[in-house]
């Protein structure tokens, strides 16, 4: 058994598309996933999954609860791990143009066991954040229906029909979160179709939701009352709660909002020119997002004192103080649905993807690995992860699901940060089109910042981890050991 947890994928490096080497295609001919995506490409994918539940919802939340206007803090140290993990992502996806993402790279080096672990990860990360983000897409499209264009929307129908109270699920009374359904249902259909088609849908919701940006920061500025910031870190009142403690609790959560830059990873076998692109790609999208989060909440928590931002729409909310900015709130509100939409797009991108992967190693079944002959996108498994989305999205509540999306994100990119630099030594005749630089130290550094961020909600929700891993041991145990295919012996030819 210890054998086959340690048992590691053999790495080969992908063809060089400058080179003039083969990308389409493969060695069984069998149909893969098509290359069409450029950097350009890359960077508004990764700009559409980040740019949307950080902003629209997390942030006022966050500066309430836990850091008050220290939140812009929180947002540079979850930037920080998040740019020591983004370099490391670099380096795995020029090298490695696979569409696993810290799957792949972790059952390059880590092996088999650990690899199964960080894919289980990677599905809170992806199904469960696509789901949790369609139900604050619906609280939005209920409040731009109701207030904004007067039409009536039952409750019933806008909530789902369990809720977290006293760490148990209670019924709400509500029947199911309808839009919440509709949008998965609607974004799946579209992901099936073809992955031109949803980068295209995506560059466009990134335009909208810039500019509504844009025009918040713009004319928010002008209203901003530096009283508001002081005291910058709030006084402790319990852990967790204001000072320092505060800080770094508001920055594991504030972490929801970078989740998504990754993805940008899971389409390496779709780039064209993945050497180049994916850093690009990664490292493009993370900066201009993170200077984006940060002018925000500058310009969030000097409008409105922090203590007034725990609603589900904060931005909505502190422009509502301000009756020269009504007309604002309307194309906020339009900003956030659509922003929300391109996170949700993002996601139910990604997740198809890994199970690919891991169904193509022998891990999942083999219907997770099909491929649609014409779209050429992994179609089996995108309806099966959209029926599984909008089923989440529909019946349980937003609160169940943020946090853990969070602490899988971060364990995965601790992973990575490990990983990169153990190849290093184990494969290191292997082309490297990028180089993390100082190697020692931004592997090692971000792998400590993204597990320290991952204690402060452990501690709170250990149980409920526990269970999810122990459920995907059952699989891998039960399942995926047996299938896999450095199990028989003609893996290697």
């Amino acid at each position: 058994m210890l054998k086959s947890l340690l048992r590691v994928k053999p790495v080969e490096p992908a063809g060089h598309i400058d080179g003039g080497e083969p990308f389409e295609g493969s060695l069984d001919g069998e149909v893969t996933l098509k290359r069409t995506l450029t950097a350009r490409h890359l960077i508004l994918l990764g700009m559409g999954a980040v740019i949307g539940a950080g902003i629209f919802v997390v942030t006022g939340q966050a500066a309430a609860n836990h850091a008050g206007p220290a939140i812009m803090l929180s947002f540079v140290l979850a930037g920080i791990a998040c740019a020591f993990a983004g370099l490391c992502y670099a380096e795995f996806s020029a090298m490695l143009p696979v569409s696993g993402s810290a799957y792949s790279y972790t059952y390059a080096t880590l092996g088999e066991g650990l690899a199964w672990f960080i894919g289980w990860c990677l599905v809170l990360e992806y199904l469960f954040a696509s789901s949790s983000v369609a139900v604050g897409w619906s609280a939005y499209l209920v409040s731009f229906l109701t207030s904004t264009l007067g039409i009536p929307f039952p409750a019933q129908l806008a909530e789902a029909p369990l809720a977290w109270k006293d760490g148990s699920f209670a019924v709400s009374g509500a029947v199911i979160n309808l839009p919440a359904v509709l949008i998965v249902a609607a974004i799946t259909a579209l992901c099936y179709r073809g992955i031109t088609q949803s980068s295209l849908v995506n560059a466009v919701i990134v335009a909208i939701k810039v500019a509504v940006i844009a025009l918040f920061i713009g004319f928010g500025i002008q209203h901003v009352d530096p009283a508001n910031w002081t005291p910058f870190i709030p006084e402790n009142t319990g852990p967790g709660q204001f000072g320092l403690d505060g800080v770094f609790r508001a920055a594991s959560i504030v972490f929801f909002a970078y989740i998504g830059f990754d993805a940008v990873s899971t389409a390496a076998g779709e780039a064209k020119n993945p050497q180049r692109d994916m850093p690009i790609g990664i490292l493009g999208s993370l900066v201009v997002c993170t200077v984006i989060y940060i002018i925000v909440c500058a310009v969030l928590t000097g409008m409105l004192h922090y203590t007034q931002l725990g609603t589900a729409k904060p931005v909505a909310t502190a422009l509502e103080t301000y009756a020269d900015l009504a007309w604002l709130k309307t194309f906020v509100e339009i900003g956030a649905i659509a922003g929300l939409s391109s996170v949700i797009l993002v996601m139910l991108m990604a997740q198809p993807r890994i199970f690919y992967t891991m169904s193509r190693d022998g891990l999942l079944p083999k219907i997770f690995g099909r491929v649609h002959p014409r779209h050429r996108t992994p179609h089996i498994g995108t309806i099966l992860v959209g029926i599984v989305a909008c089923l989440l999205a529909g019946l349980l509540p937003l609160n169940v699901l943020g946090e853990l999306v969070s602490m899988g994100t971060l364990l995965a990119f601790a992973t990575v940060c490990i990983c990169v630099l153990v190849l290093r030594h184990t494969k290191p005749e292997l082309p490297r089109p990028f180089r993390v630089p100082a190697i020692w130290l931004v592997s090692l550094l971000g792998a400590a910042a993204c597990l320290f961020l991952f204690w402060q909600a452990f501690i709170e929700h250990w149980m409920v981890f526990v269970g999810w891993t122990v459920l995907g041991q059952l699989i891998y145990f039960g399942y995926g050991m047996r299938h896999s295919r450095l199990n028989k012996p003609a893996a290697g030819k």
